[in-house]
């Protein structure tokens, strides 16, 4: 995929970026939306002295203001609803179709970006690379990402060489995020639309009936060629049957199954891993049933493969040349 692709994409996913910051029991927060990747912001207000509460109006309208001349980057949020909260407010705005809440001192001096930790609830722990990798003679390497987000589209280009390298000496798989609400393709929900669910649902069918390579192959295809047809149904099914007929797959026959109750069956077993794992963005890679959090790069990738084997194979001792990569490792598409 061409960067200028990747560029325009990721602009777009910027309020979709989520972090993973290990927090005491390696608890890993997701923030979301609004074009940033910050977690608090600093807001000075316009008075002195000792702080004074603001009106649930005025709190609500400097909110707006901050957040429009600040950190949207497209287009204007605007307020839904604001309502104190154990001693803040929180601020509902409306940003491209989505409500994002977002947290104010009552003196108006800070605004918070991440939704606060209730610290009367326990939080699960989840599993994080830090934990102890179990060794096995064929490592399960599970990549979930949704289609459409450019940095799951970067993860599976970084993959691609792994894949070549370790063929299948290794379980490795795509997985999909999304939500499978009932027994038809219209009843999967995925954060970039019903056309990324229908490519999801093509994609768990061409690799139920095709080999490894051959999915590869397509993907790759698909990837370097289709991303910017998201909103354009015409252009998008014009391209992923080009990508097929390509790499030698039947178009016509995945066109069926990925409406057919097998690959809703498909997205579900998807589905299921991603509760498993609670998997809140792409890309995230789970090695051995462990989150891997190293670096986003083809051989780090492959290093993080190679660690899980009982014994490594020989290739794992070549190094996969170093990709150069347009965007942070910590960065992805999380639903708000």
């Amino acid at each position: 995929m061409s960067k200028d692709i990747f560029d325009t994409m990721a602009k777009e996913e910027e309020k979709a970026i989520t972090l993973r910051l290990p927090k005491l029991n390696l608890w890993m927060v997701a923030t979301v939306v609004l074009a940033i990747a910050l977690v608090v912001v600093y807001f000075r207000g316009s008075f002195t002295g000792f702080a004074v509460a603001l009106t649930p109006q005025q709190i609500s309208d400097k909110a707006v203001d901050f957040i429009n001349k600040n950190l949207v980057q497209t287009g204007n949020v605007s307020l839904v609803s604001v309502q104190e909260v154990s001693g803040m407010y929180e601020v509902i705005v409306l940003y491209q179709d989505q409500n994002v809440p977002v947290y104010m001192t009552k003196d108006g001096s800070y605004l918070f970006l991440s939704q606060p930790v209730n610290t009367s609830t326990e939080i699960p722990t989840q599993t994080t690379q830090t934990q102890t990798m179990s060794k096995t003679d064929k490592p399960s390497v599970e990549l979930f990402v949704m289609t459409f987000c450019p940095y799951g589209i970067q993860a599976e280009q970084l993959m691609k060489p792994v894949v070549d390298l370790l063929g299948t000496t290794a379980d490795i798989k795509i997985r999909f995020i999304t939500q499978v609400q009932g027994n038809t393709i219209d009843t999967v929900s995925s954060l970039h639309g019903a056309n990324e669910a229908l490519e999801d649902a093509r994609q768990v069918c061409i690799m139920k009936n095709y080999d490894q390579k051959t999915y590869w192959d397509y993907l790759m295809e698909f990837n370097n060629n289709c991303p910017s047809t998201l909103q354009n149904s015409t252009a998008l099914d014009a391209c992923w049957k080009a990508a097929a007929t390509k790499v030698g797959i039947d178009a016509a026959k995945i066109d069926t199954c990925s409406k057919s109750t097998e690959a809703i069956a498909l997205l579900k077993t998807d589905e299921q891993q991603t509760d498993k794992y609670g998997v809140q963005g792409s890309p995230t890679l789970v090695i051995n049933d462990v989150t891997y959090n190293g670096d986003r790069t083809a051989d780090a990738f492959k290093q993080g493969i190679c660690s899980a084997f009982t014994t490594a194979p020989t290739e794992c001792s070549q190094t996969i040349s170093s990709n150069s990569t347009t965007v942070a490792s910590n960065a992805g598409c999380a639903p708000s």
